[in-house]
């Protein structure tokens, strides 16, 4: 039975009922509940509700007591659809007992009084509650409800778990499970109450390790369509990446194999969704061993639908065969690199931490129209006409034209301002934070220094006081000044820095001064903070090398903000710049002509200066030209 990915992209039930049709042993009837099933918390808290024999299922109608006898995978599902049928045909307590005993084969000592007292009492309720008309469905509620805890375990299980994640889940809810995420190591590091809600923790994590553990019988597969994070983030999915289910007894765990894993990211299989699709085959008792292998599906030059055969499919796609395994080898659990095999010798070399830290861009809580502006005149008097800029903002705010004094209105540098290259401020920020302090400068020094300024963004107080961003909001209730910005710190205000966008492919360029102030970049950007202009280009150029380009590719979600992020430097190595080293001063001299070249619009030019960059970087980090070969062809058939 091979779990094929495939399923994902037609996805219809007639696809799974056609592959359990082939099945060697398959016996009886399917049913499919379709409704209130709780795949998370029944089967796990399946313990909790069995009591002195019996267990107790909690329902709006009040709750049900049911012998654990008949709560057996064989039995459960026939018991409900015979008091269903009884119900229906109106049928007394007396005869359904005699139906009962008779069709499931009860008899002492496994079926005794006890058994016969609770089965009669809950009957006796529904039947009550049907002779009102207060619904009659309750015993298919009831087996729909807790068909998690009576089905049993299964050698395959197929499935496409919910992709929620925790602030779009009811608090109650999520309250409920925190023991479950707990129990099963989803949470590695310490504060889950500081977590829950916040992180980017998907239900469908929890989901996985409990269905491997209640639901798939040892040495069972099972294969899920899931999100390509779990592979690829940091924080939110290092406790899924453990492979293993805890033992609630203290034993082993229970290990789990990953025996493939698909990427569909760039196919969107699901038609008017945009996620980041993947499918996990999974093996329950066998422990994970690295590489895995991972198949990164790529889009063809012809198009599919939904209702796309398997072989329409094949033909309108491409399929890369690359390994998977930690980034770290000493964290188990760290981000998955996945790369084609000839190159994994070749990136080993350029991982590591980098004598560098990238930062963050200012941070304005999503109020970018209260401090963005456009620069319109310049008052003889000194002062600057400035108005905010609210095309594309999260918050909408009136368009205000004002007078401010200059000394706190930097270059802007935005994220459609940079390109491979080259990066050219297109606006202004009102830069009030104070980079010591990292709040905003004080109020009566505002106040007394810049009037002007203070008194624009009086205008704005209701607004700039009720931004939900944690990082200021916290800094607002310890009495910070309204205007506190956030992600502001000396790096800000370096000479020269190197930037790239955090989101998508990452294409640096060195900025420095313009107006005679240094240029600040805007949170969506990643930037390096530099004190001469020979270690900047040094950076960059290593940076856009595509030896490092592929290196990010390799452990980042394809067109996310990891890409790009700070985190990216502690991950591949860019050595401390020494003036006196030649190939640190040659990839610095090549940078510039790059800039160079950019500037003028020269493509032919840069691309041979490019591929100077690239046989440098390579001398830097030790690899072979084959080596550098081989990446670059991956690279450029990745796309």
């Amino acid at each position: 039975f091979d779990l094929n990915p495939l399923a994902v992209i037609t996805a219809r039930v007639n696809y799974l009922l056609a592959i359990l049709d082939l099945l060697p042993h398959r016996r009886g009837e399917i049913i499919i509940p379709v409704y209130l099933a709780d795949s998370v918390r029944t089967p796990a808290e399946g313990s909790t509700l069995l009591s002195a024999g019996a267990y107790e299922f909690p329902t709006a109608a009040g709750t049900f007591e049911v012998p654990e006898e008949l709560c057996k995978p064989e039995r459960f599902d026939r018991f409900c659809s015979l008091v269903e049928s009884c119900l229906h045909n109106g049928l007394d307590t007396k005869p359904f007992l005699q139906h009962l005993e008779r069709q499931l084969s009860l008899v002492p000592p496994a079926w005794n009084d006890s058994d016969r007292a609770r089965v009669q009492q809950f009957y006796e309720t529904l039947l009550d509650l049907h002779r009102r008309g207060l619904n009659g469905i309750w015993a298919r509620l009831l087996q729909n409800n807790f068909a998690p805890l009576t089905v049993g375990q299964f050698d395959y299980i197929v499935g496409n778990p919910p992709w929620i994640n925790w602030e779009h889940l009811p608090d109650k809810y999520r309250q409920s499970l925190k023991p479950l995420w707990e129990r099963y190591g989803l949470f590695p590091h310490g504060g889950i109450d500081t977590i829950l809600g916040k992180g980017k923790k998907d239900i469908a994590q929890l989901m996985t390790y409990v269905v491997c553990d209640m639901l798939l019988k040892p040495q069972g597969k099972l294969g899920f369509i899931i999100t390509q994070s779990v592979f690829k983030t940091a924080g939110a999915g290092e406790g899924f990446r453990r492979w293993e289910i805890p033992s609630p007894s203290g034993q082993a765990p229970t290990p789990l194999k990953v025996i493939e894993v698909h990427d569909l990211v760039e196919l969107q299989p699901f038609e008017a969704a945009s996620n980041r699709t993947a499918v996990i085959i999974l093996q329950k008792g066998q422990p994970t061993t690295y590489p895995v292998p991972y198949i990164l599906w790529r889009k063809g030059n012809t198009s599919f639908t939904p209702e796309s055969s398997l072989s329409e499919v094949y033909e309108a796609t491409q399929r890369y065969a690359l390994t998977a395994r930690p980034i770290n080898p000493q964290e188990a659990t760290s981000v998955w690199l996945t790369l084609s095999e000839d190159t994994t010798q070749a990136i080993q070399k350029v991982l590591g931490p980098s004598a560098y830290e990238a930062h963050a861009g200012a941070y304005s809580g999503g109020a970018n129209a209260v401090y963005w502006l456009q620069v319109i005149d310049h008052r003889p008097d000194g002062l600057l006409i400035v108005q905010n800029i609210t095309e594309g903002a999260k918050i909408k705010l009136p368009d205000v034209i004002e007078a401010v004094e200059p000394d706190l209105v930097y270059p802007l540098l935005r994220g459609r301002d940079i390109q491979r290259w080259r990066a050219v401020p297109s606006a202004h920020i009102l830069m009030v934070q104070d980079p010591k302090t990292r709040r905003g400068i004080d109020e009566v020094l505002m106040q007394e220094k810049y009037p002007k300024t203070y008194g624009y963004l009086k205008r704005f107080e209701p607004v700039l006081r009720q931004r939900k961003s944690r990082g200021i909001s916290d800094m607002l209730k310890k009495g910070a000044p309204f205007y506190t910005m956030f992600g502001v710190g000396d790096y800000t205000f370096a000479p020269w820095k190197v930037v790239w966008t955090r989101i998508a492919k990452i294409e640096a360029a060195v900025v420095s001064t313009r107006e005679g102030k240094p240029v600040i970049p805007q949170e969506t950007i990643t930037l390096v903070a530099c004190d001469y202009p020979e270690e900047a280009y040094y950076i960059a150029a290593l940076v856009n090398s595509s030896l490092f380009q592929y290196a990010a590719v390799s452990y980042s979600q394809e067109g996310g903000k990891s890409m790009g992020s700070m985190h990216v430097l502690e991950h591949i190595r860019i050595p401390a710049f020494e003036r006196n080293h030649p190939t640190h001063s040659r990839l610095a001299e090549l940078s510039q002509e790059a800039h160079v070249a950019a500037e003028m619009g020269n493509e032919a030019r840069l691309q041979k200066i490019e591929a100077e960059i690239d046989k440098a970087a390579a001398e830097l980090w030790g690899l072979t030209p084959q080596e550098l070969q081989a990446v670059q062809e991956s690279l450029q058939e990745l796309g």
